[in-house]
């Protein structure tokens, strides 16, 4: 096989779950405008990005899934199932934070209320990584050519993030999720079901800009440091995270699985020395 065609993902059918966010829909824009066929579930603003984005003459539509909820899921699963017939591709950008779950100097950790911590658990690992697995997963096990699941996971799960104490917890356990479903994949259905994870460094985002820019725009004490704990010396565009999609999904990368690939201007490498 030519290198070039290694790389070719035209025609596949890619799921992207929690697809109207900033980097889901910029991950979409991307694997669409290289031919794939992409389907964005999320809550809200499903129809208006999708819209967006095939009036750029690609392939993408939009669905609502709530990704924390089985029965939308497998609603979900059915509609795209009766339209395209398979599926080829889940990559789980469900996820976030909340203040309510971080500790600031007007919540201390002993105070952070429990259904604060449940919901960002549960929304990053259940609803970012397991249960969308569980459903898609079964029926892209029966694939004869396998397919590829892509979690997000974070800087965070490699070194746990001062404040961010459920979203750190959740994000590791997805690292690790990832590995174990790759395995078990592997193992009991089918060898050509890749699983992985990208891990995305600083991107400004709604859910962390508060936490890195101050209400004038300027960096927060916070943003200052991750600034200089990163060899790069910037945050990381979206559009950044499209090229390790590609080739996670591709054949370039079929005898990768059970990795979490940093995305992260070489925050993970620096030792702040």
């Amino acid at each position: 096989m030519k290198v070039k065609e290694l790389f070719d993902i035209k025609g596949k059918v890619v799921v992207i779950t929690g697809g109207a966010g900033i980097l889901g829909s910029e991950i979409a824009r991307g694997l669409a405008e290289l031919g794939s066929k992409v389907v964005i579930c999320d809550i809200r603003n499903y129809d208006s990005v999708a819209q967006k984005l095939s009036s750029l003459n690609l392939k993408v539509e939009g669905y609502y899934m709530d990704a924390l909820d089985l029965e939308s899921i497998r609603k979900t699963h059915e509609k795209i199932y009766d339209k395209f017939g398979r599926v080829d591709v889940l990559i789980n950008a469900a996820g976030g934070n909340m203040k309510e779950a971080t500790v600031s100097p007007e919540l201390e950790f002993f105070d952070i209320p429990f259904d604060a911590l449940e919901k960002v658990v549960a929304l990053n690992l259940f609803g970012g990584a397991i249960l969308p697995s569980q459903i898609f997963g079964k029926t892209m096990a029966k694939n004869e050519n396998g397919g590829s699941i892509i979690n997000i996971s974070s800087m965070a799960a490699f070194r746990p993030l001062t404040r961010v104490v459920g979203y750190s917890a959740a994000k590791a356990a997805v690292s690790n999720f990832t590995q174990w479903l790759a395995v078990h994949f592997a193992f009991e259905y089918n060898k050509k079901l890749r699983v992985n994870a990208i891990a995305p460094g600083f991107f400004l985002t709604n859910q962390n800009r508060y936490l890195l820019l101050d209400e004038n725009g300027n960096l927060t004490t916070r943003g200052k440091a991750i600034i200089d704990h990163t060899p790069m010396g910037r945050f990381g565009n979206p559009e950044e995270l499209i090229g390790a999609c590609v080739w996670l999904i591709s054949d370039a990368a079929s005898f990768v699985t059970g990795t979490v690939i940093p995305i992260d201007g070489g925050f993970s490498a620096f030792s702040g020395v």
